[in-house]
């Protein structure tokens, strides 16, 4: 049986110091898969970094943000025929070696999307900002009531999904804190989720942009979008021949 190609789909902004790194971890940790960078409006050499390092490279024109990056990575892995996709950041916190783990659910038809959680069991001591982690428990308990499934890191940019996951999201991606409404999104089109627990590491480079006033804006301004969300019908994508 041929084995299914799988492409890492890596957003990045301004991580010229970081990217070039997380590209070669990538391809040492799991040197079948391809790896293309969504440079999203880069001023630096992110892009250059990424591309001397053997990563495809789409470059944004100007700055989408991150939902509209992660989209385009998705849209790229659907429209080259990849069969699993997994993501991570451009910043270097994720663990390449985690791939395998994350992959394997999607492997036993266990699951369409597997997300990486930094707080089901066994997920290490990563702890965010009070600001980021009054949200991030927010959105966990507020998405577990209303997809009635537990989930633990609805913040997550770790991840893994099979064809039926690569297609949603290459047609249908949130915009602002993405993954969140991204989680509701695998409920309503019925797609099976799954969280294996990862470790999170520190950032080596830059810094986060997300403040306390902008996480308690985003808190506000997400929980409106996941209750309009839950008002809509139901919408079932169509099923692909050979997907799974």
């Amino acid at each position: 049986m041929k084995a299914p190609r799988v492409i890492a789909v890596v957003p990045a902004r301004n991580e010229e110091g970081a990217i070039g790194d997380v590209v070669e971890e990538i391809r040492r940790c799991n040197p079948l898969f391809d790896v293309v960078v969504i440079d999203d409006g880069s001023t630096d050499d992110t892009a250059g970094v990424a591309a001397a390092r053997g990563a495809a490279v789409v470059r944004l024109p100007y700055n989408l943000g991150i939902g509209g990056a992660v989209q385009t990575g998705f849209q790229y892995a659907l429209e080259e025929g990849y069969d699993r996709a997994v993501r991570l950041d451009g910043d270097g916190q994720h663990d390449p070696s985690a791939l395998a783990l994350l992959l394997g659910p999607i492997e036993r038809d266990e699951a369409d999307i597997v997300i990486g959680s930094r707080f089901v069991s066994g997920g290490g001591t990563y702890r965010p900002p009070l600001g980021r982690r009054i949200g991030i428990s927010w959105f966990a308990k507020l998405v577990s009531m209303l997809t009635r499934q537990r989930v633990t890191d609805t913040t997550s940019g770790f991840q893994a999904m099979n064809r039926k996951g690569i297609s949603l999201f290459a047609r249908d991606y949130p915009n602002d804190y993405p993954e969140v409404e991204a989680t509701l999104l695998v409920y309503k089109h019925r797609l099976r989720l799954v969280e294996l627990p990862v470790q999170m590491r520190e950032r080596e480079h830059g810094e986060s942009s997300i403040t306390f006033a902008r996480s308690i804006y985003y808190a506000i301004k997400v929980t409106l979008a996941l209750l309009v969300a839950m008002a809509r019908k139901h919408a079932v994508p169509e099923e692909e021949a050979g997907t799974g």
